[in-house]
């Protein structure tokens, strides 16, 4: 096995949403019989392994074991094995984040990077006043200029700053990005695999990758990285990578089962996307972890029925027709659904009944009645969508790029997902935070729907524009700032990009009321927004259905 990503290398498909699952492979998927999982036994005995050696590790205090135990964590997330050793991992970083002899008293920049960013995404307090030592020590930094992995450390690490933490991180950053192209450009022949992690962290580093994509990209790279190929820790992987992959497909069957019982491909199906794979890998993306099931598949629910709302918007809909639709969802009411034209009767009850059975499936599990909140998400992705095609169809109003932006997020599906989500999930619900779902929504919703926003409208502009479709920031923002390119604009919004990724990363520094779990699902979601959308050929995500296949299809060969 060796490290082959030439499946990331084959020309983009030009859609706005690829339809990567043809008929026959979603056959593939609704005829899954006999299909079982791995035998756990096997997978048992490695997690076992593993167990012991992270404990041992951090009951033995001394640096070189904890930089070990640091290691080890880390490739249990890289290689998408953690969710196996959540009680070991938090244990671990607790003890972590109160042993205060890792690096930041010694000039060891692998270990203090190394700490920072495991302590940071876990919302454990670490200042980035760690790193000011190895930018501003003009012999420090004179002396890091071979240290390879503590410099992709560093640089790794630095994404992770917030707004507040600009300056020392900023510095860090660009003097560890400068040192590893010229170590890339430089670097003998024998160094292949530090060189590919190198070019791939300049790519994109590790904090913006799509976790699941990251996972299988992790596993063929550290194979390359061990001599012994049947180490434990990538048996493991290789083997669950596989069990959930089966679980992927099972789910997807479900999936597909459930959207030719709904109808609306049938009845809608002359303008209305049949997108359920595509709608599934969002929630892969966005929901990473295996335990997510339920999830997933729920949400991909609500995902098909918003595209379907969509193409209702922006390919079919007369403005009277839109009207009355948008009249209905705001009364939420069964009996609305006569006063709709024919092909849009479906298309309300696929919504309302959808929407009324996760209302109740919360309230049975979690004793919470939420339907009013879900319902609330609903009837404001909908008027967003009207907003929206008066803009741009009818030219009743200039809009200026903020109101476009905000109004956008809205209509991207952005506060309606992460409200399902924050209750599906059922995590650190608080009679405070539940509260804070409706209306102006939270600031980290925000954060991450303007990421998916922005880089949907980077990576659909041009096919819209061909289409007759001005709904778009660019167009926009160029007139709003009198910007003479599209090039320009676009580099504005990738700067607002990178903002928008400070604010999210904000959430893991200051104190909020949003735990871990839904602060993720905020980052999987701009994660998974770039892999969709950024589609620049030889890239990280140059092709999304060979990224499809090899997360649903494609198993890694034992």
């Amino acid at each position: 096995m060796s490290c082959n990503s030439d499946w990331l290398k084959k020309p983009l498909m030009n859609s706005r949403f690829p339809k990567f699952l043809r008929p026959a492979i979603l056959m593939r998927a609704s005829n899954l019989i006999n299909e079982k999982p791995i035998s756990t036994r096997g997978i048992e005995e490695l997690k076992e392994k593993k167990r012991k050696e992270l404990k041992r590790l951090f009951y033995l205090e001394d640096s070189g074991s904890v930089l070990q135990g640091m290691k080890l964590i880390d490739n249990l997330q890289w290689l998408g094995v953690a969710h196996h050793f959540e009680d070991e991992i938090d244990f671990s970083l607790e003890k972590l984040s109160q042993w205060h002899s890792c690096g930041e008293d010694h000039d060891d920049l692998h270990s203090t990077a190394l700490r920072f960013r495991l302590l940071r995404q876990h919302m454990k307090p670490i200042s980035c006043d760690v790193f000011e030592k190895f930018v501003k020590d003009e012999n420090i930094r004179k002396s890091l200029i071979k240290d390879k992995e503590g410099l992709l450390n560093l640089y790794e690490a630095s994404y992770l700053g917030s707004n507040d933490e600009d300056i020392i991180l900023f510095e860090a950053m660009k003097f560890s990005e400068i040192q590893l192209k010229t170590s890339v450009e430089t670097m003998r022949p024998d160094c292949h695999v530090i060189s590919r992690r190198i070019s791939r962290a300049l790519e994109l580093p590790r904090h913006r990758r799509m976790v699941r994509l990251e996972s299988r990209l992790g596993i063929e790279e550290y194979y390359d990285m061990q001599t012994n190929h049947s180490c434990p820790l990538l048996q493991l992987a290789k083997l669950d990578y596989n069990n959930v992959q089966l679980l992927h497909q099972m789910e997807l069957t479900q999936l597909t089962r459930w959207w030719k019982q709904l109808g609306v491909g049938d009845k809608l199906g002359h303008f209305a996307r049949n997108s359920m794979g595509e709608c599934f890998l969002w929630t892969v993306g966005i929901f990473p972890n295996p335990k997510y099931s339920e999830v997933r598949v729920e949400m991909a629910k609500v995902i098909a029925i918003l595209l379907v709302i969509d193409d209702v918007f922006d390919k079919y809909g007369t403005f009277h027709d839109l009207s009355l639709f948008t009249r209905a969802i705001q009364r939420w009411d069964a009996n609305a659904i006569e006063t709709l034209p024919e092909y849009m009767k479906v298309c309300y009850m696929a919504l309302y009944n959808t929407t009324k059975e996760i209302a109740h499936k919360v309230l049975k599990q979690l004793g919470k009645d939420i339907h009013h909140l879900l319902k609330g998400s609903w009837i404001h992705t909908v008027e967003a969508y009207m907003i929206e095609f008066k803009w741009f169809s009818r030219g009743e109003q200039a809009v200026s790029a903020e109101e476009y932006v905000e109004n956008g997020v809205a209509t991207a599906g952005a506060y309606m997902a992460l409200v399902h989500a924050f209750f599906l999930m059922g995590e650190g619900l608080t009679d405070h935070n539940i509260k804070l779902m409706s209306k102006p929504y939270p600031k980290l919703f925000s954060a991450s729907g303007r990421i998916l926003r922005l880089w949907d409208d980077l990576g659909t502009s041009k096919e819209e524009e061909d289409r007759g479709d001005n709904a778009s920031i660019i167009g926009v923002l160029m007139k709003e700032k009198n910007l003479s390119t599209e090039n320009e604009a676009q580099q504005h919004i990738k700067q607002l990009i990178l903002k928008l990724w400070k604010d999210l990363n904000g959430n893991l520094v200051d104190s909020n009321p949003w735990p871990l779990s839904i602060i993720n699902v905020c980052f999987n979601m701009s994660r998974t927004a770039q892999v969709f959308y950024q589609h620049q050929q030889y890239s990280y995500a140059s092709n999304v259905k060979n990224i499809a296949d090899s997360i649903f299809w494609e198993p890694i060969e034992l």
